[in-house]
């Protein structure tokens, strides 16, 4: 085999990746239908029991410091709770306005930046 055909094979791997990896990772952003990289069940239970008793708090805790923290807040929990409930009823359009509304952008390149707070407007001010 030579060179050259090693690095166009290997040039196709890397773009490959480089292209199905991060939509794999993103897939699971606003869907409620699918797993996100973190899901246990005991998990899953406590973020139901969250969300339908509107407790800030303990979705923080679970949280863990990542995803939407830097967006949501004890006063829009929730409307983010409601946008969640209606992703679950399966009324997506209702959910991503929502979502829109609270700055969590879906899929489209409309978000805030994937959660680097970049594309508010702000810059490195609202570190």
């Amino acid at each position: 085999m030579n060179k050259k055909t090693m690095f166009l094979g290997v040039t196709a791997l890397v773009v490959g990746a480089a292209t199905l990896l991060p939509q794999a990772a993103l897939a699971y952003r606003g869907d409620a239908s699918v797993q996100g990289p973190n899901y246990t069940q005991e998990r899953h239970e406590a973020m139901t029991e969250a969300f339908a008793n509107k407790d800030y708090n303990a979705w923080k805790a679970l949280m863990d410091g990542k995803g939407a923290l830097n967006r949501i807040t004890a006063e829009n929990f929730p409307k983010f709770a409601e946008a969640h409930q209606l992703s679950l009823e399966g009324k997506t359009a209702e959910a991503a306005a929502l979502r829109a509304e609270l700055g969590l952008g879906q899929q489209n390149g409309s978000g805030m930046g994937q959660g680097n707070k970049q594309g508010n407007g702000q810059g490195r001010m609202n570190r």
